[in-house]
């Protein structure tokens, strides 16, 4: 499915380019209307990320997202600097359907472990955001990008199976703002080496025929978030192109 995203600062609609909060592009202070437009197109799940809250936890912008989630009627996953169970709770407690971590994940996995057995695989989506390397390593990238874990996207994984994971959301960093394409090598090499896992595809979707090309690699959603701010095309062009390709 296609699964629109909407990235938060402050109560803004804004773009990072690869991370960086230094390259930052505001879209507007308009979330609702937006979540509520791309529901109205088709849209069966939404992604947010509340940017403010994965700089400082402390700064999460909890009644907001409140809002946002209450103004939708489809689940809603949404992550920025989930490092506590208390965040996961304080994020479903809000109207989250599922919680998206990432770092802790890759530096904390028994602590993240006791999550999925408290909260459930269901609830909780791993974001594993890859720098591949030219031996063809899969090394997990940590800190919003800014350090390698030297964990590969398959440790993290074996990590997490005996828990039921159920939902990865697999970024290529190099891809990633540039509406450059997607790394489909990527899902299709990860996609079948882990049939139990419904991926998510992120990173670089540019225009519908960067979303056709996704088409049997195996990911099950493919996030897409500056092309629809950039109207390169609409909900509802993305989805009759995933159902169609």
């Amino acid at each position: 499915m296609i699964i629109p995203a909407l990235d938060l600062i402050d109560g803004k609609v804004v773009r990072l380019h690869q991370g960086d909060y230094g390259q930052q592009r505001d879209y507007g202070s308009d979330p609702l209307p937006r979540l509520q437009d791309y529901q109205q197109q088709g849209a069966e799940v939404l992604h947010l990320v509340d940017l403010t809250g994965a700089k400082d936890p402390a700064k999460r912008q909890i009644p907001l997202l409140r809002k946002l989630l209450a103004g939708v009627s489809v689940p809603v996953q949404v992550g920025g600097g989930i490092r506590s169970a208390d965040d996961v709770s304080a994020l479903l407690d809000a109207g989250a359907a599922r919680v998206v971590v990432g770092s802790t994940a890759v530096r904390d996995p028994q602590t993240v472990q006791q999550w999925f057995t408290r909260f459930g695989a269901d609830a909780l989506v791993l974001a594993l955001d890859v720098r591949i390397h030219a031996d063809g390593r899969k090394n997990v990238a940590v800190s919003g990008w800014q350090e390698d874990s030297g964990v590969t996207l398959e440790q993290v994984i074996a990590n997490f199976e005996p828990y039921g994971l159920k939902h990865v959301l697999c970024t290529d960093i190099s891809r990633d703002g540039t509406l450059s394409g997607s790394n489909v090598a990527l899902y299709q090499e990860v996609c079948p080496a882990y049939p139990q896992v419904a991926f998510q595809s992120s990173g670089g979707i540019g225009s519908l025929d960067d979303i056709a090309g996704l088409r049997g690699s195996g990911v099950q959603g493919v996030i897409v978030g500056r092309a629809l701010l950039e109207g390169k095309f609409t909900v509802r062009e993305a989805i009759a192109c995933w159902q169609n390709a």
